[in-house]
């Protein structure tokens, strides 16, 4: 398995970058060769390279070069050098002197619980994206400044300022700085990500291992990336793939296209040395823009809200329920639980929907959904396209703003407020349930929900919901979302014995 770093630190060497250009150069050659005069008879079979042939390869790196310069001298000024100190507090070390055995410690010595400051020093990149009067806006990771208690940005040209943040957003790794300056500063041409296509030409810019204004090239090697579930990277945006080196260092910098424009921020490598292995990812550059705008109008992202608690129904994280609800296996994403009072309650949602679509965009599976959602401003109208009880619904509803994800998950106000499966049969053999126990089985409960207060907990098999036989899932939702009244009745098997729960949704 990969590990997975924030670039910061490092120095930079494509070997990809060589292999390319040499088979280039190869590729020219023997084309220019093969497409040369042909070799009369009795020719001898060693002469001069046609010029013509050789001059037009020569011409052809030398296009290539130029380019690259080109684009190397609109990037270069554009990018900074972002400086860190964090102030981290610390106990010292307790040191035992060789007398304090005969003569206990002495009055005069400093208290052991003294904490001691450190300044730990850290680096980054950033875009100068926008300038407005004396103040200058700089984009960044948020993990390159948001713990820090002193930031500086080091200009190309050398030129170095105080910084102070903006706004901040680590749930895309986004942050905003801004420094103040009488003097004209130059800012960044921000191109459109969703032109990129797989292929493109990709120039990353930064300071990997301190080496600053450092440029590398390579292509956009994939697009629409997102990371593994449970590690530290940012989930709410998608990322570009490029094996341009991006090393630690670079973090904040910017991946730009042939034109000179900004298409994505440098944010992480996958890699087992720490070093680059061509496998780095860039929030693009679209998605950037958005939260640049909000940070300045108010000093944090705004996230559109839809309210659902969701899941993917694949058999490795939630065996047998995709076909237990009969989506035959399409992309989307799972409602498991609403938030009470949500737009996705108003709208008409219900658990257990499956969403495929909203507006105009197929939903792949739950972190898109997410991502789609969070795009969208709050107050917009959005269409939603579910399955229901495998048919298909549509149904139109009003985002709202998406609180603090501390605030989200304080929330249990959530209904059914559980998970459940169909009952595997291992798990009906090792539970030692015979054939007259139908139902589903409870994987999760949300706590402090109000299953969880009635007293439903993991691994009850829940066998009715009021006066409704439960053999599916399917059943379940359909029981809980029909269910009406001021109290839903769980009818449960656990350990052998049976229950009567009375829930208050």
């Amino acid at each position: 398995m990969s590990r997975l770093f924030h670039s910061k630190k490092f120095f930079v060497f494509n070997l990809a970058l060589v292999s390319m250009i040499v088979g280039f150069v190869l590729a020219t050659l023997l084309n220019f060769s093969c497409s040369g005069p042909k070799q009369e008879a009795g020719q001898s079979t060693v002469h001069a390279q046609d010029a013509s042939g050789a001059g037009a390869g020569t011409a052809a790196l030398e296009q290539m070069q130029y380019s690259f310069r080109k684009v190397a001298g609109m990037a270069l000024p554009i990018v900074v050098e972002i400086n860190v100190v964090e102030v981290i507090s610390q106990r010292g070390p307790e040191f035992d002197a060789p007398w304090e055995f005969f003569f206990g410690p002495s009055p005069f010595d400093r208290e052991q619980d003294d904490e001691q400051e450190y300044r730990q020093p850290g680096l980054g990149s950033g875009v100068i994206v926008r300038k407005d009067g004396r103040k200058a806006y700089v984009v960044t990771n948020n993990h390159v400044v948001g713990s820090a208690d002193e930031i500086s940005v080091r200009l190309h040209d050398g030129r170095e300022y105080e910084a102070r943040i903006v706004g901040e957003d680590p749930r895309t790794d986004l942050s905003l700085v801004m420094f103040e300056t009488g003097e004209d500063v130059p800012v960044a041409v921000l191109g459109d990500s969703d032109s990129l296509q797989v292929g493109d030409w990709a120039l990353a810019v930064g300071n990997p291992f301190g080496f600053e204004s450092t440029v590398t090239a390579g292509i956009v090697s994939a697009l629409g990336r997102r990371p593994e579930r449970g590690t530290a990277i940012a989930s709410f945006t998608d990322y570009i793939q490029t094996d341009a080196a991006i090393n630690p260092g670079n973090s904040g910098g910017a991946l730009v296209n042939l034109q000179g424009q900004v298409v994505g921020i440098n944010t992480w490598i996958a890699s087992r040395t720490g070093g680059s292995v061509g496998l780095g990812f860039a929030i693009p550059v679209n998605n950037a823009k958005k939260a640049i705008d909000d940070f300045i109008a108010t000093g944090k992202v705004v996230y559109g809200w839809l309210g659902v608690q969701i899941g993917d129904p694949d058999d490795e994280r939630y065996p047998g329920l995709s076909d237990d609800l009969k989506l035959e296996e399409r992309s989307g994403a799972l409602v498991l639980n609403l938030f009470q009072g949500s737009p996705a309650e108003k709208g008409g949602l219900l658990p257990g929907d499956y969403v495929i679509r909203i507006n105009d965009t197929d939903i792949d599976n739950a972190d898109h959904l997410t991502n789609v959602i969070g795009n969208i401003r709050p107050g917009e109208k959005v269409s939603v396209e579910y399955i229901r009880y495998g048919r298909r619904g549509e149904t139109t509803l009003t985002l709202e703003t998406r609180e603090s994800e501390d605030r989200v998950q304080a929330d249990r106000n959530l209904w059914p407020g559980m998970v459940v499966l169909p009952i595997p049969r291992e798990a009906r053999e090792r539970l030692g349930l015979s054939r007259r126990v139908r139902g589903v089985v409870v994987v999760g409960v949300v706590e402090g929900s109000p299953v969880a207060t009635a007293g439903l907990t993991q691994g009850d098999i829940v066998t009715a919901v009021g006066d409704k036989s439960i053999t599916s899932t399917l059943d379940f939702y359909r029981a809980v979302n029909e269910s009406g009244g001021d109290e839903v009745v769980f009818s449960v098997y656990r350990e052998g014995n049976e229950l009567i729960l009375g829930v208050s949704p």
